[in-house]
């Protein structure tokens, strides 16, 4: 459900902070933007709690703490503060930025800024000490029951400054501390009362780590007149801009005594109902407590039935000690099959709550949301917490119920009592409790304990347990989470593809028996509406009629010579600019590797590896690797590659360059791998997005044209958390079966003939191109957005531009419309055939830097098509 649904759903109802207000005077002010008070009630509602310092409790409806609430629309809010801190910052800072969350209300609100602002890692305080583990800093927060923060990250550098990872597992280190850095500190919390909490982490952390900015995010800014003016004076004494990006604001009016009064209520409320207990016979006792709960969940019965989430090894619960892209490339995938092993065990459940533990919000959160797409039962997600709140069963009152039981996880503080609030009659008929292990105590599973009190409230409770992350070097390390020791040898031909097998090692996992292809509408309405990823299945293969088959051949015959040349100049430039002084174990290392990106640049890595043999007479290694938009690079397949090569040889080979995601998507992915140069060379590079390339002309290269039948006989790579274990390389299949419509060997073979006639071109585009500026430009990337708002896509995946993008559209995608440069001749020839067969219309338009560009039809459902199963034009 939308964040927008959400607010529908509680129009019209008593505002939960109506109560408090009626007795205390207690009132919220919006910042005078129409609607702004209602906005502000619609968030928050109003607790007490006994507290010396503030009374009274602003509860969010949106945060998942103490409020049960869908979890798409807690992830929804934090994922979108994330996107306007990336606007904030720009692309380039936002890549270099560190996110740090607080214990224990934001941890996850922190980790959805994190990943709504991009690839950066992420880090939240704690107050559990973790032995071993060295401390980077910590800071106090004035208005809490409980203020140490603690911060324990792995790599004791990560808030050093620019994030410069070293490894995989720790997520890299930085640059001197006595250095001021660039890279933004990104701080986030659920609300900025006083900005007291703010002021006192970054003058700790100033001190340790300077740097230039900081970004304050919260869901509410409700800080008084008086202390508008603190930051800025702040930000000023240390030198450093200081930024606040906040969801919604305004002020909390409280009258003289407030604090007194609402100690008063409290306590007069809590007494009234423990006299009526006493009266009804119940008791106030723990005993007493224990004893009901042990009558309700009946004698000797086991009170939770335990989920085996299959947890991804080395994936941290959280972010108390880091939580980097690499962490969340490996959980994304996973995702899906855990959120399905819960829906099994819900029976015929329709109402569910994902509880999740204090600090531990992130993993139970993103497991809802998965939950949601596998289950038509309500989901709504919440955590218990260290908090004390008042409860009272009223409409105009935030917290309607609680439940007390002990802490489970042997805090360093010692024990005492936890909480859950919201969960008693809320009419839950499941609850999914989700802990780390270091929780999974017999605290939990006592008679008094959390399991056993939420067994009296609802009829099935799920027990799924996280393993609790161990940072490296620490003796109880656990060895399911090493790296695998061994990785299988590369797939070749003619076992698995079409091509000879010292053209190219495919570093992927054959899952030619597996059925993964689904309707090309099927496919585009699920991706589209969030509901499957698009590397989790195949499209159907395009088998060509015998026209497009010979526009093919004559569209090969007619650019052959073209695509020689940009190979050539590629090729050359690689090998030109190739470090020729590194040694590897004595021996000089002059020889590039070559790694496709599977299966658009595989093609070509063979062609540049055919051009060094035959113009330098070098064997290059050549290998394929899967990249998938989003999840980022087949980790492993890195792993053996720098096993076995020196990754700083290493080149990594693509077709060519649409807008430029594959490009970001690389760079970002190897930032944890230390080593490997995150540039990728293309035949072509429209979008201005590489350094190196054959040419910036956005023509047809042919290959581009077929699907498996010019790509020997692969498939797309896949990655599904049920195919694709933490030891595996991605997935692909070999189409066999195609053999009879193969062209790949034609298609190499047509070029390779034409490398004697454009030798001397490419010596002299090559010298050029050396002396040349050759920034990237991202030109495309812009454009892409131009086009994106210009036909009210909004959205940035489904416009995909160049001849090889548009094709593939036409190929794999429900297309919608195609864009075509005025005057844009052969290259466009077979676009033109495609989109005819598929009744897409081509609009002719001026003032494109590609030859055309595909858009996928927007927001598509199956019902936007026509009877005919043509995309229809929107008149």
């Amino acid at each position: 459900m939308s964040e927008r649904a959400a607010r529908r759903e509680t129009a019209n109802v008593v505002w939960s902070g109506s109560w408090v207000a009626e007795r205390l005077g207690v009132q919220l002010v919006g910042d005078g933007k129409p609607d702004g008070d209602r906005e502000l009630r619609e968030l928050l509602g109003i607790a007490l709690r006994r507290n010396p310092k503030r009374a009274h409790l602003l509860v969010s409806n949106v945060l998942g703490k103490h409020v049960p609430q869908k979890p798409s629309v807690v992830y929804s809010v934090g994922f979108e503060l994330g996107r306007r801190v990336h606007e904030l910052l720009g692309d380039a800072e936002a890549r270099r930025a560190v996110v740090l969350g607080y214990a224990e209300t934001a941890t996850a609100l922190g980790h959805a800024v994190a990943d709504g602002l991009g690839v950066v890692p992420y880090l939240h305080s704690t107050r559990r000490p973790v032995e071993g583990v060295e401390r980077a800093g910590g800071f106090e927060e004035s208005h809490s029951h409980a203020t140490s923060h603690l911060l324990l990250p792995e790599n004791p550098n990560l808030l050093a400054g620019e994030y410069a990872p070293t490894d995989a597992r720790q997520g890299g280190c930085a640059a001197p501390a006595d250095v001021p850095s660039g890279a933004p500190l990104v701080l986030v919390d659920d609300e900025f009362s006083t900005g007291n909490t703010v002021l006192n982490t970054i003058r700790a952390l100033h001190e340790r780590y300077p740097r230039s900015r900081y970004v304050v995010v919260a869901l509410v800014d409700m800080r008084s007149p008086a202390d508008h003016g603190r930051l800025t004076e702040f930000a000023a004494e240390i030198g450093a801009r200081v930024d606040l990006v906040v969801r919604n604001s305004g002020t909390v009016t409280l009258p003289e005594g407030v604090l007194e009064k609402g100690q008063a209520l409290v306590a007069a409320h809590e007494g009234a109902v423990s006299a009526t207990a006493e009266a009804a016979g119940s008791g106030t006792t723990k005993a007493a407590a224990s004893a009901a709960t042990e009558a309700a969940v009946g004698p000797g019965c086991r009170p939770c039935t335990r989920v085996d989430l299959q947890w991804p090894a080395g994936v941290p619960d959280g972010g108390r000690h880091g939580f980097t892209p690499a962490h969340r490339a490996a959980l994304e995938p996973a995702l899906p099959a855990m959120a399905a092993r819960i829906a099994a065990s819900l029976g015929d459940a329709r109402r569910v709550l994902i509880l999740g533990f204090e600090e531990l919000m992130y993993a139970p959160l993103r497991l809802g949301t998965a939950l949601e797409d596998h289950t038509d039962a309500e989901v709504h997600y919440s955590t218990t917490t260290r908090s004390p709140v008042l409860a009272v069963d009223d409409p105009g009152y935030a917290i309607r119920s609680r439940l007390v039981f002990p802490a489970h996880d042997n805090p360093a503080d010692g024990p005492g009592d936890r909480y859950a609030y919201n969960v008693a009659g809320a009419g839950f008929d499941a609850v999914v409790v989700t802990v780390d292990s270091t929780a999974d105590t017999p605290e939990l599973h006592a008679s008094d304990g959390l399991l056993a009190q939420l067994a009296a409230h609802t009829d099935h409770v799920l027990l799924a347990v996280v393993p609790s992350y161990v940072p490296s070097g620490l003796t109880s390390y656990v060895s399911e989470r090493q790296e695998p020791s061994v990785l299988p040898e590369p797939l070749r031909g003619p076992a698995f593809s079409s091509y000879a097998p010292d053209e190219v090692g495919w570093l992927l996992q054959d899952l030619s028996d597996t059925e993964l292809e689904a309707p090309t509408e099927e496919r585009e309405e699920a991706i589209q509406s969030g509901g499957a990823h698009y590397a989790e299945s195949l499209p159907v293969e395009y088998q060509p009629s015998a026209q497009y088959q010979s526009l093919f051949k004559s569209a090969l015959d007619l650019s052959a010579a073209r695509v020689a040349r940009a190979v050539g100049t590629v090729t050359e430039t690689v090998l030109a600019e190739l470090p020729h002084s590194r040694k590897r174990g004595g021996t000089p290392s002059a020889r590039p590797v070559l790694v496709s990106l599977a299966r658009a640049g595989t093609p070509v890595g063979v062609l540049m590896r055919r051009w060094a043999r035959y113009r330098h007479g070098l064997d290059l290694p050549h290998y394929a690797v899967s990249i998938v938009r989003g999840r980022g690079i087949d980790a492993n397949a890195l792993r053996w590659l720098a096993a076995h090569h020196d990754p700083a040889d290493v080149v990594f080979v693509d077709g060519w360059t649409g807008k430029g995601a594959i490009t970001r998507e690389l760079s970002a992915a190897l930032a944890e791998f230390d080593g490997f140069n995150p540039e990728i060379a293309v035949l072509a590079d429209p979008g201005g997005c590489v350094r190196t390339y054959g040419t910036r002309e956005d023509f047809l290269i042919p290959s581009a044209c077929l699907n498996s039948t010019v790509s020997g006989l692969i498939s797309r790579t896949v990655l599904r958390s049920d195919l694709v274990g933490p030891g595996d390389f991605h997935g692909a299949k070999f189409y066999r079966e195609l053999a009879d419509t193969d062209v790949s060997g034609h298609f190499l073979d047509t070029v390779t003939d034409r490398f004697d006639e454009v030798v001397d071109a490419v010596d002299a585009e090559v010298k050029e191109l050396l002396v040349a500026d050759r920034t990237p430009t991202w030109e495309g990337w812009a454009a892409v957005e131009r086009i994106s708002e210009e036909y009210g896509i909004h959205d940035v995946n489904l416009v995909k531009p160049g001849v090889g993008e548009t094709t593939r559209v036409l190929l794999r995608r429900v297309p919608w419309k195609i864009l075509a440069k005025r005057g844009a001749g052969a290259d466009l020839e077979h676009i033109r055939l495609l989109a005819d067969q598929r009744g897409v219309p081509v609009v002719e338009v001026d003032e494109l830097p590609y030859s055309c560009v595909g858009l996928i039809h927007p927001k598509y459902t199956r019902g936007a098509t026509g009877a005919d199963g043509k995309a229809v034009e929107t008149k």
